[in-house]
């Protein structure tokens, strides 16, 4: 599988606590967190709810 990495962008405050548990999900706990995790169906769904709160890259 390919890896992403996953940066935090925006804060989860004032987001709902759907939005806050899928961040801490994704392991982003602070803005400017970065994960790099495997690009599996679950992580990018987890990605897509919470994509205007992250920025992604592909590793190569």
């Amino acid at each position: 599988m390919a890896k992403i990495k996953i940066t935090q962008l925006k804060s989860g405050i004032d987001r709902s606590e759907r939005q806050k548990q899928t961040l801490i999900a994704l392991g982003l706990r602070k803005v400017n967190a970065t994960k790099e995790v495997e690009a599996t169906p679950q992580i990018l769904g987890m990605v897509s709810k919470v994509s205007h709160l992250v920025k992604v890259e592909q590793l190569g």
